[in-house]
């Protein structure tokens, strides 16, 4: 028989009704609102008091949909309990709405399972803090728009006034307030006798009705109200609350809303709409390139590190000037340089060298992942950039202490990041292949998911009676009412602050996304699609299917609920960056193992080229520009640092003879010869430092040179200069003169000056900012449940006074008895093989109560089975309080 059914049997309290949930709910509740999980509670009666702080109900109602929190916010002007058909009135309406009706009951589901409502639908009970949190009062106006009820306005007005109102309204006089209020309240929520009374309301005072109806109720009144106020006060329509103030009561502004709490319901979220299709093939080819650019891009920057990237700032980050240098060298504005330094220190490639001159350097995972599949390399980028907390988006902007907040430095972390990007994408995979979303209906339908925050949780109380509106003016003696703007709220009645971040997460995920090659032309990707773990879309469109013709025609889609993004396991998210990876692979440009040199000094790369390639091509020239090409330039200093690298003449005939598909142009050919009959002439050594050379006319022209004079040079013999300065300068110096030194060891030998690439220690990637408890997993929920309904057995379960032990002892109190009582009981629930409850304190001074089973008793140790830990466990006896038999 159901609790409608049998009354007697319904819940009173919340405890009683999350015991009548099975196993399935209770999973439910504490997957959906993790922080009850942590600790696990010992009871039900720990669990309902851990559901209904302040805290977790401030969480919980902030994570609902707008439309469920819509009802919840019902059920807080509501009685206390209420029906279901009251409900469904209050968000319906007199004339009903089909919509609502459809979607309430799903909503109202949502709101149980969280243990946010309680209650048959005869007995409907919104949890006490969640009540307090979201109805309306002076301080805290309801986003409902609605005020307090006539009994509650009225609780300061004398006696005598109360039935001069009640009078006035025309109903019989009563012999207290209380009946009086009631009649008064009965009679503004009766439509046809409001209606009669509104009749003879004069025109004037039903505009100012009009004003208060839909919030804030509150207004302001001179000390002699004009006549139309006057009409209102005396009959009880206006309520005054407070010198100067009077509100309008609840049950009269339900009625002038045809039984609404809210203006404007919204059972269905916002559809989101196409802006333009493409092909899914164009989708998937554009973001392949920008998948190698972002590849390209990331190499480039800790290239340009390798010997030590920019110094660490004493409050840690990267400096603005830094940060410049580093755009400049990218060839990007200055954001989107921050966006790849945090990327890649996001993905563990970049972080502090720790020393005392800190800098900053590429890790020793970054040469790992140069050795990884383009593919590989992608997908380890892109899951960084879905979990990263990092928000490189606001850097430049100030924290709360009024400090510039700097890449790489403290404070950029927004909890909500993650699940913004995954959100986002997740609606992307909704829509057809191929289709570009719709900015703004895109941020609409985040706001409908996820509303701003509608819970004041701190702060100060500003006065609600603060402004006049300017729809209507003062009336200076004669009185007049004004509305109040509702304190922690923007005019369209959203808070700022959390809805300005929301959706500047949204449009920063959007951007970056088509940055990294998640998205092509602002459509998500076949890869992108893999990397979230989404279903393949269910409307593809034909590949030949031709482009819009156009940019800004909108394509409506018809609305489909995207399916909520699920938290990926560990394991999950490398399978799904592993398909990510194997979808990509394909569509990126193979490496090339050639280029094409031109006879003005240059060399043309049409491609990627493979890696061996590339790292000599980048020592013996300069790049002079990107893009689907790479153009390099040799020059006698490029030259030179390819001798300096220890390769000969024959070495970079030979290799440009092997990479390249024209013949080597004969004044390239010249260069290199040139370069390398100078270079080595002139030997620098350690003296401090010297210069031997052959010739002695050269060693002649240096010193004769006025640029030499720095150097500290003089003489030794007819082939040798010795210098002050040491061999790195030395060998500075001369090469600004024009001359080709090179370094050579104490045994003579050339030194080989190729500069090892600079590394950090070992370093793990920065660990995401929590937004809460993480969501546990079916693992841990089903032991948490086992172990909540074990502890609940135990608190719940009857039992026999014995001992020692107080007559009528309170439930859930620890048992009490004497050793020898204790002993004794649990020496015959050996023997009956009967189960007892003891109470147990714990080596750390923790006391709980267990149901357990003895299986024996001997060395001052009781084996039994643990009905609350559900396993075999072993107590010593002089830690258990007492026992007591469990009642038949």
């Amino acid at each position: 028989m159901s609790t409608e059914e049998n009354p007697a049997a319904a819940p009173r309290s919340l405890a009683e009704a999350l015991r009548g949930r099975d196993d399935v709910s209770l999973a439910a509740l504490l997957r959906s609102r993790p922080d009850l999980i942590t600790p696990v509670p010992t009871d039900l009666t720990q669990l309902a008091t851990r559901a209904g702080t302040r805290a977790s109900v401030v969480r919980a109602l902030e994570r609902l949909d707008r439309f469920t929190l819509q009802a919840a916010q019902a059920l807080a002007v509501a009685s206390d309990p209420v029906t279901y058909g009251e409900l469904l009135g209050l968000m319906a309406g007199d004339d009903g709405d089909p919509a609502v009706s459809a979607a309430l009951p799903h909503a109202l589901g949502t709101l149980r399972e969280q243990a946010l409502v309680w209650g048959g639908e005869d007995r409907l009970r919104l949890v006490r803090t969640a009540r307090e949190l979201l109805a309306p009062s002076p301080q805290h106006p309801s986003p409902t728009g609605l005020g307090p009820t006539v009994r509650e306005a009225a609780a300061g007005m004398s006696p005598g006034r109360i039935q001069e109102i009640v009078a006035t309204a025309g109903l019989p006089s009563t012999h207290d307030s209380v009946s009086a209020l009631e009649a008064l309240a009965g009679l503004f929520s009766d439509p046809e006798r409001m209606s009669a009374l509104l009749d003879q309301a004069p025109s004037e005072s039903v505009e100012v009705l009009e004003r208060l109806v839909w919030g804030p109720p509150y207004g302001q009144v001179t000390a002699d109200p004009a006549p139309r106020l006057r009409w209102l006060l005396d009959r009880g329509l206006l309520l005054p609350t407070a010198p100067g103030t009077v509100v309008l009561p609840r049950e009269v502004a339900l009625r002038l809303r045809a039984g609404r709490a809210h203006r404007t319901t919204e059972p269905v979220p916002p559809t989101v709409e196409a802006a333009a299709a493409h092909a899914p093939r164009i989708v998937d080819a554009t973001a392949a390139g920008q998948a190698y650019t972002a590849l390209a891009t990331v190499e480039e920057l800790l290239k340009d590190w390798h010997e030590g990237g920019p110094a660490v700032l004493r409050a840690g980050g990267l400096s603005v000037r830094d940060l410049k240098r580093t755009a400049v060298a990218l060839d990007v504005p200055e954001p989107v340089a921050a966006f790849w330094v945090e990327l890649a220190y996001a993905a563990g490639l970049l972080a502090s060298d720790g020393e005392a001159d800190e800098r900053y350097a590429a890790t020793p995972a970054y040469d790992e992942w140069l050795e990884r599949p383009a593919g590989e390399r992608w997908a380890r980028l892109a899951t960084a950039w879905l979990a990263a907390t990092r928000t490189p988006g606001v850097v430049g902007e100030r924290d709360a202490k009024d400090r510039t907040l700097s890449a790489l430095g403290p404070g950029l972390d927004r909890s909500a990041a993650p699940e913004v990007r995954h959100r986002v994408l997740a609606l992307l995979a909704g829509l057809p292949e191929g289709a570009a979303p719709d900015g703004e209906s895109l941020l609409a339908r985040l706001r409908w998911e996820r509303p701003p925050r509608v819970v004041r949780t701190g702060g100060g109380t500003p006065s609600p009676y603060a402004r006049r509106t300017p729809a209507q003016p003062a009336e200076g003696a004669r009185g007049a009412v004004a509305r109040a703007e509702t304190p922690g709220y923007a005019e369209d009645g959203r808070a700022g602050g959390e809805d300005d971040l929301r959706s500047r997460l949204a449009r920063w995920t959007l951007a970056e996304a088509e940055m990294l090659g998640v998205t092509g032309r602002g459509a998500l990707s076949s890869h992108g699609r893999a990397l979230i773990g989404a279903p393949a879309p269910r409307h593809a469109e034909a590949e030949a299917e031709a482009e819009p013709t156009g940019p800004g025609d909108k394509l409506p889609v018809h609305h489909r609920k995207a399916p909520a993004p699920r938290v990926l396991s560990p394991a999950e998210q490398a399978t799904a960056a592993a398909g990510a990876a194997r979808l990509l692979e394909p569509l990126l440009p193979e490496p090339l193992d050639h280029v094409l040199l031109q006879a003005d000094l240059t060399a043309v790369a049409p491609g990627p080229l493979e890696r061996p390639l590339a790292d000599m091509l980048g020592v013996l020239a300069d790049v002079e520009s990107k893009g689907g090409a790479t153009v390099y330039r040799f020059t006698p200093g490029s030259v030179r640092r390819a001798l300096d690298a220890g390769r000969s003449a024959a070495d970079l005939h030979a290799f440009l003879a092997a990479h390249s598909r024209t013949p080597v142009p004969q004044p390239l050919a010249y260069l290199i010869d040139d370069v390398a009959r100078r270079h080595g002439h002139l030997r620098v050594g350690a003296a401090s430092s010297y210069v031997r050379c052959d010739d002695d006319a050269v060693l002649n022209e240096i010193l004769a040179d006025k640029r030499a004079a720095g150097l500290g040079l003089r003489r030794l013999a007819p082939t040798v200069l010795a210098a002050r300065t040491d061999p790195a300068a030395l060998l500075e110096g001369l090469r600004a003169m024009g001359f080709a030194p090179a370094a050579e060891s104490a045994e003579g030998d050339v030194l080989i000056a190729r500069a090892d690439a600079y590394r950090t220690p070992p370093r793990t990637p920065p660990a995401p900012v929590p937004d809460g408890p993480p969501v546990p997993d079916d693992t841990l929920l089903a032991a948490a449940v086992r172990a909540v309904r074990a502890g609940d057995l135990a608190s719940t379960a009857p039992r026999r006074p014995v001992g020692g032990e107080a007559a009528g002892a309170e439930p859930g109190e620890l048992p009490r008895t004497s050793a020898a009582d204790t002993l004794a009981t649990l020496q015959a629930a050996v023997l009956t093989n009967d189960t007892v409850w003891i109470g147990y304190v714990n080596a750390e001074g923790a006391a709980s109560q267990r149901v357990i089973a003895p299986i024996r008793v001997e060395g001052g140790f009781v084996t039994a089975y643990d009905h609350t830990a559900d396993e075999v466990r072993t107590y010593p006896l002089h830690r258990i309080t007492g026992v007591a038999e469990l009642a038949d």
